[in-house]
């Protein structure tokens, strides 16, 4: 699947997969929430754990939140630089920007920031995913079809197969395209000239690319984590977007628990915006415009059993599996897997590198140990 976007106000689409705040679980509730907010809280749970399914609506408000330019794109003050200064010199030479990659966990804003260039160059852009580029005609009929200068972003790009990797070789060097005519003793090779274009990957798993896939990128960035004020400030402008009123504490506090991921960070913003709603119908007032305080986006967590650290239950229940049931470790994750009833790969990819991150789970060559601050947080959060 490709989509396309012109011109001067391109639009994003959204992440695919579930980000790791979107496994909250609606079990028992750590506050008394009130009864119609208690009612819908199941509801919005969903929701909220299957991040992924969006309704059209919130599929045009999430598109909506996206930056539309690098002063806008709030973080990774040194990509920025850098990135400035491509842009920059780029227009002065009148060429086209130089291949890049971004890497880095999901939902920091890959996406975003390819849209953005696209916006500060003034050029089309060409979105699609890795996945989707099944046989070889597929990334054959993407190139044909680039126009000059024009943006070209694969998405998941360490998942190309092999052929469609190697067509890209040439793209990338010469701006060619080699195609085989005919069979048997009457085969030959056509190269077929390309427009000058910029290919932006975006990957999770920048180890996973091939060495010479990896090495005809121009520029390599890794996007860092946020930090809690910067995602105080997405959080404000997203506010802002959805016609939102929220208090910077509430905003400071959305931030907090957002695990440094500007997707987290909305998402949860969405969430105390619909418990606001329902306050608001509940209790008679006016439901122009949603007012989010620091007491409101308190009970928002804690309906959805999130603590202080971002933590859900999922991840409590890891912690706590491994301190009551193996004495704190060190064990193997296939053991608290099987304890726990969750598969092996949900547990290494989504719920334990955020615990590892954060202090409070160590991995050992024996296997996987609770920490000390990791016991301090059970002991203080259950």
């Amino acid at each position: 699947m490709m989509m396309v976007i012109k011109g001067s106000a391109p639009q994003g689409i959204i992440g695919q997969g579930p980000s790791v705040a979107n496994r909250s679980a609606a079990g028992e509730s750590a506050s008394a929430p009130h009864p119609s907010v208690a009612a819908a809280a199941k509801h919005i749970s969903t929701n909220l754990l299957q991040g992924s399914l969006l309704n059209p609506s919130e599929q045009t408000q999430e598109d909506s939140l996206r930056p539309k330019s690098l002063a806008q794109y709030c973080g990774q003050e040194k990509l920025k630089q850098h990135l400035h200064i491509a842009l920059q010199a780029a227009q002065h030479r009148q060429d086209c920007l130089d291949h890049c990659l971004f890497y880095g966990p999901p939902g920091l804003g890959k996406t975003s920031l390819a849209l953005v260039l696209a916006k500060e160059l003034q050029v089309p852009i060409h979105l699609t995913a890795a996945p989707s580029l099944e046989r070889p005609r597929d990334i054959v009929g993407l190139l044909l079809a680039l126009e000059p200068h024009s943006l070209l972003f694969i998405d998941e790009i360490h998942r190309l197969n092999k052929v469609s990797e190697e067509l890209l070789y040439n793209a990338m060097e010469d701006f060619t395209l080699d195609r085989t005519l005919g069979k048997g003793s009457s085969t030959r090779t056509m190269r077929v000239p390309l427009p000058k274009f910029t290919l932006i990957g975006a990957t999770t798993k920048a180890g996973a690319l091939s060495g010479p896939l990896r090495d005809r990128f121009g520029m390599v960035h890794r996007l860092e984590y946020y930090t809690p004020a910067e995602l105080a400030t997405i959080v404000a402008q997203s506010a802002q977007r959805l016609r939102l009123s929220v208090s910077p504490p509430a905003a400071l506090r959305l931030g907090e628990c957002s695990r440094g991921t500007p997707r987290i960070a909305n998402r949860l913003l969405k969430r105390a915006r619909d418990v606001a709603q329902l306050h608001q119908r509940s209790t008679g007032a006016a439901e122009d415009t949603a007012t989010l305080d620091l007491p409101l986006v308190e009970h928002t967590l804690a309906l959805f059993e999130i603590d202080a650290l971002g933590l859900d239950t999922t991840d409590r229940a890891m912690l706590r599996c491994i301190a009551t049931q193996f004495k704190g470790g060190p064990v193997g994750l296939e053991a608290v897997a099987a304890s726990m009833g969750e598969d092996v790969r949900t547990l290494e990819d989504v719920v334990e590198p955020y615990l590892l991150q954060c202090g409070l789970l160590l991995r050992t060559p024996r296997g996987r140990q609770l920490s000390p601050q990791g016991l301090a947080h059970l002991e203080a959060h259950g």
